[in-house]
């Protein structure tokens, strides 16, 4: 029996964990194990390898996700599921970050049973849970820029799920899913397959849009990560000359307004990415934009001047 939130103490480090995960195995010790395993993680370096090759443990986690799809469309989600679910998807996120279990558990089409909670309109705290847990998962495979994973996830159909997440979640999930577009559209395999219908691209065009013209400040934590995937994903966009006018058309301007550069003046590469983004679509507008290479001063735009 595992009794509280703790495991026995041993020399063996992953002895302890082994203990932990067969705890998974039993309906009377799974929460409390699953709950340990989650909180100390990060400090499991060999972790993620262990929940792959245990016998029945990646089984045991998809069991509790899928466990609240019923509940997802009937809004009867406990607070108690919430966190058992969530628990479960961050050991998810533990395997699709490791190296040596990041291609199978794709292969297994493991990320797939995360996008009901993708999916969801609801905003609430609950479902907001689930969603930014989730999009963990994918940002994390996302990050690694491995051809595989990119492949497999334009395969999976992310980007309508992002895009949803976008218009629907909070600040931090609107940050994660916007993440995630941004690392699929710096591959030149996720940049065509935007780019192959028009509908998708307007899609991913006007979802930026209207991201921007939705900004608040009330998150001050998370606004300045945000601009800067707004501005990598628009930039990336802009490199299609043929769609450049079309794009300036959906371009929310603002972005020149003094407190957004205010915003995220504290990083050069992200003022350069602007910079460069409105001279690709300086030809669009009917006024001239100068873009210059000096230093924005407290009192203007990052080095950005509109006569």
């Amino acid at each position: 029996m595992i009794s509280g939130a703790t495991a026995p103490v041993t020399s063996n480090p992953p002895a302890r964990v082994r203990y932990l995960i067969q705890g998974l195995a039993s309906e009377e010790t799974r929460e409390q194990s699953l709950d340990v395993l989650c909180k100390n993680r990060l400090a499991y370096g060999n972790l993620a390898v262990l929940l792959w090759n245990s016998f029945g443990t990646m089984r045991v986690l998809l069991k509790i996700i899928t466990s609240a799809y019923r509940p997802l469309l009937s809004d009867g989600l406990t607070e108690r599921a919430v966190t058992q679910v969530c628990n479960a998807i961050a050991l998810f996120q533990c395997v699709a970050s490791h190296p040596n279990t990041r291609i199978p558990f794709i292969r297994a089409t493991m990320p797939v049973y995360l996008y009901p909670f993708l999916n969801t309109m609801n905003n609430e705290r609950s479902y907001e849970c689930l969603r930014i847990t989730s999009l963990g998962v994918i940002g994390s495979l996302a990050k690694v820029q491995d051809p595989k994973v990119i492949e497999y996830l334009l395969s999976t159909q992310i980007f309508p799920s992002c895009l949803r997440c976008m218009e629907v979640g909070k600040t931090l999930s609107r940050t994660v899913s916007t993440f995630i577009i941004y690392r699929i559209l710096l591959s030149e395999k996720g940049l065509k397959y935007c780019f192959i219908l028009a509908e998708r691209y307007l899609s991913v065009s006007q979802c930026l849009g209207k991201l921007v013209e939705n900004l608040t400040e009330d998150d001050a934590e998370n606004l300045p990560q945000l601009l800067k995937h707004i501005i990598g994903c628009y930039l990336r966009l802009s490199e299609n000359k043929r769609t450049r006018p079309q794009l300036s058309s959906y371009f929310p301007w603002k972005f020149l307004d003094h407190k957004y550069a205010n915003i995220i003046r504290s990083d050069p590469k992200v003022l350069a990415d602007l910079r460069q983004l409105v001279c690709n679509l300086r030809t669009s507008k009917s006024f001239t934009i100068h873009c210059t290479d000096e230093p924005p001063t407290s009192s203007d735009s990052p080095g950005l001047s509109i006569p």
